[in-house]
């Protein structure tokens, strides 16, 4: 009976902060994306997803924080390894306009890149902000720095992609080597209330070598959530990372779908 009480009391304390922070513009907001399966038998695969978003304001400032991290394993050997990190600065001019500053930290063991970094300044509009649709767009001039990672070939001339599960030699290696350019970023956000307990959200971003237009990255995000309270929701995820230049042995794009437990706090 107590267990119930207390669960009860810790329940009524979430949806009341809830409740109370989508009153105050300047509260702590989360909202983290949980999905995870795992198989046992004749196959022995875990699948781990994780997308988290925080935003805390100050009047005219905000702050953002995101991760998005992607793990999977077949038979103990991992097969995805993946995670983005941005933190992000906004100082808003009015209730449309904001100066904003990017960085950004990718790493993908199996993209061949051992690291991607990106910082600078840029600007965020309001395009559409009614009841059912908002949509907000972005454009930053940036740093970047790719750090590509060595490439290792077997006797047959084939590359021999991490983690080498078939633990062929290495004959010949191309070494690692490092790229800093200057990068443009577009962005756009979009989301739609389809009901009252049902919504669609898009995201797409563009970035690419302003020396070199052929170098550029795409990401998209296409996701539906259903509301099953004021805090937790289900929802579906398709995201598409595209590189339109991929290291040595790579394919342009790494596609992930996700069903996830959707946390808002």
């Amino acid at each position: 009976m107590k267990k119930i009480l207390i669960g009860s009391l810790v329940a009524s304390s979430l949806l009341l902060a809830a409740q109370d922070a989508k009153k105050d513009p300047d509260a702590l907001v989360t909202h983290t994306e949980f999905g995870y399966m795992e198989t046992q038998g004749n196959t022995a695969t875990q699948t781990f997803n994780l997308d988290s978003k925080v935003k805390k304001g100050w009047g005219a400032h905000i702050a953002h924080f995101l991760f998005d991290g992607q793990y999977a394993s077949n038979e103990n050997e991992e097969i995805k390894n993946k995670y983005l990190i941005e933190l992000e600065y906004d100082y808003e001019f009015n209730s449309d306009f904001a100066f904003a500053y990017l960085a950004g930290f990718k790493d993908d063991k199996f993209s061949g890149f051992k690291y991607q970094f990106y910082t600078g300044p840029g600007v965020k509009y309001k395009a559409i902000k009614t009841d059912n649709h908002k949509l907000n767009l972005e454009a930053n001039i940036l740093y970047s720095r790719d750090d590509i990672d060595e490439v290792r070939y077997d006797a047959d001339g084939d590359v021999i992609n991490y983690p080498n599960p078939d633990d062929k030699k290495t004959v010949t290696t191309d070494d690692e080597y490092t790229e800093d350019y200057a990068s443009a970023r577009a962005k756009l956000v979009y989301s739609w209330q389809i009901l009252e307990n049902l919504k669609f959200d898009q995201d797409l971003s563009y970035r690419c070598d302003l020396n070199s237009l052929s170098t550029y990255f795409v990401f998209s995000k296409t996701s539906f959530s259903a509301k099953l309270s004021d805090i937790f929701s289900a929802g579906i995820s398709y995201k598409i990372d595209y590189t339109n230049e991929p290291a040595e042995g790579k394919e342009r794009s790494d596609r992930t779908f996700t069903a996830n437990l959707i946390i808002d706090y």
